[in-house]
């Protein structure tokens, strides 16, 4: 596969949009917390990779690392554009209550509780640095080893085990932080940091 798509094989190509577009689309979501954002990730990394094919290795395993090593980076992009994007907004008069809850029902209606989950990680992960942010989402969501995370981000695997190690710590500390907060009703988890320890559903994608 590593040759052909290197040779700009369309066929070969498009197999391998069929096997990893879900994992890298999931990747987007998870550092983002944005649908939207999302898609436009996995689109622009497949454009990306399809323009930088010629820089595939022939040898070597899976692609996905190299995939989601450019997913990352559009995702770090994604989140500044966000941020640009809500200081805009917080500088725009407040729309009427009623259109409020118009469009608040429109975009929450069957997505209530994917959105509690996603604000829930996206809290945790704000906790991170973005390098242990990054780390994070390959090792634990993506299922990377550390070999695979060394390489999508261009880092020694070294680097990766002392990043995964800091969230780890980082999380941990939130989720004692949060013990003191009552307890949820049977079989509910509000705790951030729980939530950004587990994988997000695939239902999400």
């Amino acid at each position: 596969m590593r040759r052909r798509v290197r040779a700009g094989d369309r066929e070969t190509f498009a197999r391998l949009y069929e096997e990893h577009a879900r994992a890298v689309y999931n990747h987007g979501l998870r550092l983002t917390g944005d649908w939207s954002a999302a898609e436009e990730i996995m689109s622009e990394t497949f454009l990306t990779a399809w323009r930088g094919r010629e820089r595939v290795r022939e040898d070597g395993g899976s692609l996905l690392p190299w995939l989601l090593g450019i997913a990352t980076h559009k995702a770090d992009n994604a989140r500044r554009a966000q941020g640009r994007r809500r200081r805009f907004l917080a500088r725009q008069p407040r729309p009427r209550a009623e259109d409020a809850e118009e469009d608040f029902a429109a975009r929450a209606a069957g997505r209530i509780d994917d959105a509690r989950r996603l604000r829930a990680v996206q809290e945790a992960l704000g906790q991170l640095r973005r390098q242990e942010r990054e780390v994070l989402t390959l090792c634990v969501w993506s299922g990377l080893d550390y070999q695979q995370t060394a390489e999508a981000l261009g880092i020694a695997v070294g680097t990766v085990r002392s990043r995964l190690s800091r969230a780890r710590k980082k999380l941990a500390r939130l989720a004692e932080y949060e013990q003191g907060e009552p307890r949820p009703a049977r079989g509910e988890v509000t705790s951030a940091a729980a939530f950004a320890a587990l994988p997000v559903r695939e239902e999400l994608s």
